[in-house]
């Protein structure tokens, strides 16, 4: 077991859902925790609750859709813990709509989050991953990444782009012997305010725009702490892979034996 008390990890969107139970799980194992967001003030909060477990808790306000920020972002926490062992890469946004609904901008938007913010993450926390005597990536894909349904042609291109990412940058780390690991998540229906902060394309009709956030919260379920234990045991065990949730169990593996027509199988289940 990767023994994870006295550790640091750094989380980012980590004022609420799945990042705050990430950092929860952590912290109750001893976990010193480096915790980032836009939403300053639901950061501070989460910060003050983490911290009552007794473990040090720094909080900044960090973009990653900003590349300079993401890049001095290290030396910030450097100066407040002594190193950092885990990085999980948790911010991401939505945007509904169909391909042709979404606009290039918005499409671009998406991608700086869910998939370079990830990539910048990586890149600028591997000299001190390296320092560390064990060290983990922990990159949030998607139920998303596993299945691509319609309407999600920019969240599943970017959850399919980490889950490609997260698996060849391991490869490469178990290649060279380095004694850090890679695990990739892809969480299913967890509670949490994705869907309702959802980006809107221009032009989209209400009625529509209102529907698809009911269908789509209607399969949140689980709760975000939950979440955040699934993956932390995971981490614990070293795991390259987790799937949150029997949603996500399952569609992966109506995906694997029906790698080109499942969506005919999961499209009608999800409208019964």
């Amino acid at each position: 077991m990767f023994n994870l008390k006295d550790r640091v990890a750094v989380i980012t969107g980590a004022a609420g859902g799945i990042g705050r139970g990430i950092a929860l799980a952590l912290a109750k194992r001893g976990c010193n925790l480096a915790l980032s967001d836009i939403d300053e003030a639901a950061l501070e909060k989460t910060a003050a609750e983490m911290a009552a477990h007794g473990v040090k808790v720094t909080h900044y306000r960090l973009d990653v859709s900003d590349a300079e920020q993401i890049a001095a972002f290290p030396a910030r926490v450097l100066a407040d813990h002594k190193g950092v062992d885990l990085v999980f890469n948790n911010a991401g946004v939505a945007i509904g709509g169909t391909f042709e609904q979404v606009s290039e901008a918005d499409f671009d938007w998406l991608l700086s989050i869910n998939l370079f913010g990830v990539v910048r993450m990586t890149r600028a926390f591997m000299p001190l991953l390296r320092a560390s005597s064990e060290a983990r990536i922990v990159n949030l894909s998607s139920l998303f990444g596993l299945i691509a349904p319609p309407g999600q042609t920019a969240y599943a291109a970017s959850k399919f782009a980490v889950r490609g990412f997260s698996n060849a940058l391991r490869h490469e780390l178990e290649m060279e012997g380095a004694h850090i690991g890679v695990t990739v998540v892809h969480p299913g229906g967890i509670a949490t305010s994705i869907a309702k902060n959802a980006r809107v394309p221009q032009g989209m009709n209400a009625v529509d725009v209102e529907k698809q956030r009911k269908d789509f919260q209607a399969f949140l379920r689980m709760p975000p702490e939950q979440a955040g234990e699934i993956i932390v045991k995971a981490v614990e065990k070293r795991k390259p892979r987790v799937l949150v949730g029997n949603d996500a169990k399952a569609a992966g593996f109506i995906e694997r034996l029906f790698p080109v027509n499942y969506w005919k199988l999961l499209g009608r289940a999800m409208k019964s």
